[in-house]
């Protein structure tokens, strides 16, 4: 049994968690329903970013709308979205395809039918869905939704917890973390 003086030995930093050696891209997948100002962030800040839904958005929608934005290690925008690490804000992904190829992998999975035969809204960036989802799906399932992606990095239900999403052959290898206490 592990002690909580090794636990707490052991916990990362988020930084170190999302970006490791630094050799392949980070990107989040964004809520904009659940990342207060994100819309504005993005233009303030500016970084390589795309919507995930297609087309022109109405005011309304875009702010609400899912998004797709490569973090860079230590720059401003990345430290704001780590900051809201523990409030549902969206997950991470580890890839070395570029934004608009993601952005096209992801566009596939925006709506799921559901076994009554309703096509509803597949909010697979909120962590809270991705952690639940990824451990339901099999082989095929985790091929596809998977793609061209290394890793998913989602918080867990407590902010100084959570699980990297990777695949092992044709299983979905889970690795929980505990986080550092900030202060």
């Amino acid at each position: 049994m592990t002690s909580p003086a090794e636990t707490e030995k052991d916990a990362l930093e988020l930084p170190a968690v999302l970006f490791g050696k630094g050799d392949v891209p980070v990107y989040g997948l964004l809520d904009g329903a659940s990342a207060p100002d994100l819309v504005k962030k993005l233009y303030e800040h500016e970084p390589e970013y795309c919507c995930l839904y297609r087309g022109e958005l109405e005011a309304d929608m875009a702010l609400v709308a899912p998004y797709l934005v490569r973090l860079e290690p230590g720059n401003e925008f990345t430290h704001w979205i780590l900051d809201g690490w523990g409030a549902h804000w969206g997950s991470f992904v580890v890839s070395p395809a570029n934004l608009r190829a993601l952005r096209d992998h992801f566009r596939q999975f925006h709506t799921v039918e559901l076994p009554d035969q309703r096509t509803v809204l597949f909010r697979y960036y909120d962590p809270r869905v991705l952690r639940t989802f990824l451990p339901a799906c099999n082989a095929a399932e985790l091929e596809t939704f998977f793609g061209p992606i290394r890793m998913f990095i989602a918080e867990s239900d407590k902010p100084e917890n959570g699980v990297k999403f990777a695949v092992a052959g044709k299983a979905l290898k889970p690795e929980p973390f505990q986080l550092k206490k900030k202060g």
